[in-house]
């Protein structure tokens, strides 16, 4: 690891549950991290971050290098953003005054081309990236942080002023290797949709039955007819990503079901917006991957209706 890549400024937009996980985690293994918050900002600059980590134990980060505006911080190399899909249009000023030029601006969030909608806000100068998280973390109070399994960032790039397909690799390696220094396994994607996709193979099922029958994984694990319904959902997820050109490796599906079976009890990100009535992510892990597997010609009705049913619970949530 040479000293360029090892010691990049890198900023925290969004330090809910993911942001503060990985921004403790770089700041721990001796990155300079700087945490953008809002209604936690106090909180965070008078205690700090704590995070109870799977298997580490608690950890503490205190002090913080805390800002509630984004104008306060320096500029950062390596921007990492939290923060949920359904703020994207109002993150692009922030990431915009915290980015040092030629900066990699990294998304870490759930859905379909989220990349998409951010990219035509933010300078040609900017880099953007795609990171899928695989994760069992969530906020148990301000600045506090549960971490339950795994941890894995899968890294892909989208978008940016380099043309050449070794140089973008050569900056998916870079972030990679941001989070292997922290103890976080990190891999290189080289097709950042493709990945997307398969992300959602868990994503849409769990997320979306996590609200409908109000279950984490374990009763969904248990349920001989929730089991069921996981296992079709899967399946769709798989026949609109083939639709769209994306082959699944062979047996991804019965992999990540077996790999919920052995996870403690968890209830995913969308249950908790739910919880705590904020937006569902619905368009992102929903509508962009109905309408592109249907643009292919592929329909999905099982997707189709629990989307359906989540937009009633999400409308009536509010």
């Amino acid at each position: 690891m040479t000293d360029t890549v090892a010691k990049p400024t890198i900023g925290i937009i969004g330090t809910g549950a993911i942001g503060g996980f990985y921004g403790l985690m770089l700041a721990r293994a001796g990155f300079d991290v700087h945490f953008l918050l809002r209604s936690e900002f106090s909180a965070v600059a008078e205690r700090g971050l704590h995070l109870d980590h799977a298997s580490l134990g608690p950890l503490t980060l205190n002090p913080v290098q805390a800002y509630s505006s984004a104008a306060d911080m320096p500029p950062c190399d390596w921007l990492l953003v939290g923060a949920k899909t359904t703020s994207n249009a109002d993150l692009a000023p922030a990431i915009i005054q915290a980015a040092a030029p030629d900066a990699k601006v990294l998304l870490l969030q759930n859905g379909l081309d989220v990349e998409d909608s951010l990219r035509v806000l933010l300078p040609d100068s900017l880099h953007l990236l795609g990171g899928l998280c695989l994760i069992c973390v969530h906020r148990a109070g301000p600045g506090v942080i549960t971490h339950q399994a795994l941890g894995a960032v899968n890294v892909g790039y989208h978008s940016g002023p380099v043309a050449d397909e070794q140089a973008r690799m050569n900056i998916v390696e870079e972030g990679a290797g941001l989070f292997r220094v922290a103890g976080i396994d990190s891999q290189a994607m080289p097709n950042l949709h493709q990945a997307r996709w398969q992300k959602l193979v868990w994503n849409i099922p769990y997320n979306g039955l996590s609200v409908l029958l109000g279950a984490s994984t374990t009763p969904l694990m248990t349920d001989t007819d929730s089991r069921a319904l996981v296992q079709a959902l899967m399946a769709e997820v798989v026949q609109g990503a083939k639709a769209c050109g994306h082959d699944m490796p062979p047996g991804y599906a019965d992999y990540l079901f077996m790999m919920t079976e052995k996870m403690p009890d968890y209830w995913p990100s969308m249950y908790h917006d739910f919880l705590h009535k904020r937006p569902l992510e619905l368009d992102a892990i929903y509508t962009r991957p109905l309408a592109a597997a249907k643009a292919a010609g592929c329909e999905l009705p099982r997707i189709e209706a629990l989307y359906r049913s989540l937009s009633f619970i999400d409308r009536r949530n509010h």
